[in-house]
């Protein structure tokens, strides 16, 4: 039998498979890209053998969890994870701290199926532990510069062409603006910041010491950065991407607009796909009237709405670029020029696409 890990980074770093015991309600909160959920108990069976555990101790607590996992429930349950680790033979399994529930499916697994399968010692708690320790080291001990500029300047397009780039609304599933809600949910803020830690991970694995990030708000849509990454942001070196008004607007098009569209079609289907799309479109201008105003708002809705009419109509997207540019120019482009103006002592480089990747990719060569 292989043993029991306590070495996280290497469980990290190739991708473990884990099968995470606890009950769904647990897993929901937060867990890791590699591991799936398989229960020891359903949140209504954990819940009552967490009030016998605190009415009558731990013992009864055990012989309740017994009664109430047996049968044709645990057979099952033991089916699953069979199938689990005959799958991964290179994998973990793991409850909250490593303890009963995770040591109970080992045992099960042995004397009912006649597998032997590793745990991760201290379990969820411990890997978790490990990666916000991660983070906060990179922190500590790593170079930090970010990329500032306008709304559809592609930010986004640069960090995708450097190998130490952190793409934070890749992590969150989130452009990060009022428009920037995708098709898909979010993960749970837990997920996300493990995420993040895990890319961290493996890029200083592959000997990166400077990591390159879009500047953001404290949050990426409801996600929030971890703190200590955050307060670093408030003064980490800048550099600043420019980009015509009118590339900007056809970068938001094809983003907000297309592809987006696209999004909502592919997991909603057609005829619901582009209607869920354009109410999404109409909520996210509306969550900004009062900083819009309303004369602004009712003028830059209406355009919206015509564009939409005619892009259900004949699938032409044309008419967008009028709510766009005018949320450009007078909405957007105004609030990050202040932001640049305050930024302004920080921002060590301008420039397009071009200048920037050789710019930043010469930084990172220099730090190395």
């Amino acid at each position: 039998m292989r043993d029991n890990s306590a070495d996280f980074r290497e469980l990290f770093l190739t991708d473990a498979p884990l099968m995470d015991v606890r009950a769904p309600v647990e897993f929901e909160k937060g867990a890791f890209a590699q591991s799936i959920n398989l229960p020891l108990m359903n949140d209504l069976e954990r819940e009552q053998v967490g009030t016998c555990y605190k009415q009558k101790g731990q013992q009864a607590a055990i012989e309740l969890g017994h009664r109430l996992v047996s049968g044709q429930t645990k057979q099952e349950r033991i089916d699953a994870w069979s199938e689990f680790a005959r799958s991964h033979p290179q994998g973990f399994l793991y409850c909250f701290r490593g303890g009963l529930r995770s040591q109970l499916t080992q045992q099960w697994l042995k004397n009912e199926a006649g597998i032997e399968y590793p745990r991760v010692i201290g379990g969820y708690k411990a890997l978790r532990t490990y990666l916000i320790e991660t983070t906060d080291a990179a922190v500590a001990e790593c170079d930090f510069v970010l990329i500032g500029g306008l709304t559809g300047s592609g930010k986004t397009q640069v960090l995708t062409q450097l190998n130490n780039a952190l793409d934070l609304e890749g992590h969150a599933n989130h452009r990060g603006s009022s428009f920037g809600k995708h098709a898909t949910p979010q993960p749970a803020q837990i997920s996300f910041e493990n995420a993040l830690a895990v890319d961290i991970l493996k890029k200083r694995a592959a000997g990166v010491s400077q990591f390159v990030l879009e500047d953001e708000g404290r949050v990426v849509g409801s996600r929030a950065i971890p703190l200590g990454l955050f307060r670093g942001m408030q003064h980490y070196p800048l550099v600043w991407l420019e980009e015509s008004f009118e590339l900007r607007v056809e970068r938001i098009l094809t983003d907000y607009v297309i592809d987006l569209c696209a999004e909502y079609i592919q997991v909603h289907g057609v005829e619901q796909g582009f209607s869920v799309f354009a109410a999404r479109l109409r909520e996210s201008l509306a969550s900004i009237v009062k900083r819009l105003g309303g004369e602004r708002y009712q003028r830059l809705a209406a355009i919206m709405d015509s564009a939409l009419i005619e892009q259900e109509k004949s699938g032409a997207v044309d008419e967008h670029r009028g709510w766009i540019a005018g949320l450009l120019g007078e909405y957007y482009d105004p609030m990050y020029a202040y932001q640049r103006d305050s930024k302004g002592p920080r921002i060590e480089f301008a420039g397009d696409h071009g200048a920037l990747l050789q710019y930043l990719q010469e930084r990172r060569d220099r730090a190395a």
